[in-house]
């Protein structure tokens, strides 16, 4: 099945991707920052 990939739905997973890579990298550096301390990141 290989099907071609339009460059809308192409441009549009490329999207989605980096909206759950924003989400994701957000997440850890607020876990990192609640398991460290209030603002006691830095170091």
């Amino acid at each position: 099945m290989t099907q071609r990939i339009s460059k809308s739905q192409h441009s549009k997973m490329q999207n989605i991707f980096i909206q759950f890579f924003k989400f994701f990298y957000l997440n850890i550096r607020i876990l990192k920052i609640v398991a460290g301390g209030h603002g006691s990141t830095r170091g």
